[in-house]
């Protein structure tokens, strides 16, 4: 409560107060015969008209103060379920959101890798050519919110860039990397490795639809890989596009992560089979 309408509720306790003790006391000391004469000593002498006349009410403050008092209440209102809103809105986003582990994991044998590759090979930054770049694929459900996927780690090129050393290292090649290469065969006798290896991402992306008969998914990878071999002097180009439709019963972040490392798994062993 306002000091206003604390203070205005104060003094109406007290007319009340004044006014039953007059009463009271007219009713005790005063003649009643005389009507005149009751009425007119009520209007110049009643205590509680002549509070009214002496204190200074400013019944326009108190109003002011109530209504300032209920917009200000109403304004913390709102602001705390805006608040909530945003908040939910954010953990929404949040739940909504996964992180999807990629990992190439090899599933057969190289014996030529060495041959083809030397002993060091340098790997060039990753270039993702996608337009969109947030994320690598969106689920829609039959109800509820539209799930996204994103790589990790993020960004994808660093992704793939990573899990594609640690592959190399397992397999016995001694991995470097390199600030930035051009593409070009002139630029290979200044690198201080026998190959090196760059990828452009140009399509990474899944997408799963569910219905009352199960969930479509269907995944998309395409890469072009660069490898420059010093000993060749030349400059070898792949380009490696797969894809992939299957339906199931429920999709779940588990089995989209499991196709897009299998479809790694099929693109790499296939290729460093057969580099050139």
């Amino acid at each position: 409560m306002s000091n206003a309408r604390f203070s205005f509720v104060l003094r109406n306790r007290y007319l009340v107060t004044v006014l039953v003790n007059t009463m009271e006391e007219n009713c005790v000391n005063e003649d009643w015969g005389d009507s005149d004469k009751m009425a007119s000593k009520w209007k110049f002498d009643n205590k509680v008209i002549k509070f009214y006349k002496n204190s200074k009410i400013n019944f326009k403050d108190i109003v002011k103060d109530l209504i300032e008092g209920r917009l200000l209440m109403k304004l913390k209102v709102l602001s705390s379920l805006v608040l909530l809103f945003i908040i939910f809105v954010i953990d929404s986003a949040e739940a909504n959101t996964y992180s999807l582990p990629l990992r190439y994991q090899p599933m057969k044998e190289f014996p030529s890798l060495h041959q083809k590759f030397g002993s060091t090979l340098c790997i060039a930054p990753f270039k993702d050519e996608r337009q969109e770049k947030s994320f690598i694929g969106v689920h829609f459900p039959v109800r509820g919110l539209t799930t996204h996927f994103e790589s990790n780690p993020s960004p994808l090129e660093k992704a793939l860039q990573e899990s594609l050393s640690n592959a190399l290292s397992k397999l016995g090649m001694k991995v470097v990397s390199s600030p930035d290469w051009d593409g070009t065969a002139e630029s290979l006798k200044n690198i201080d490795a026998d190959s090196i290896l760059m990828i452009e991402i140009k399509k990474f992306w899944t997408e799963g639809r569910a219905s009352l008969f199960g969930t479509t998914i269907k995944t998309t990878v395409q890469l072009v890989i660069h490898l420059g071999v010093k000993r060749e002097g030349k400059v070898f180009m792949r380009n490696a596009d797969i894809e992939k439709e299957i339906t199931v019963p429920r999709s779940t972040p588990e089995r989209v992560e499991a196709i897009f490392n299998q479809i790694l798994t099929d693109i790499f062993d296939a290729y460093f089979s057969s580099p050139y």
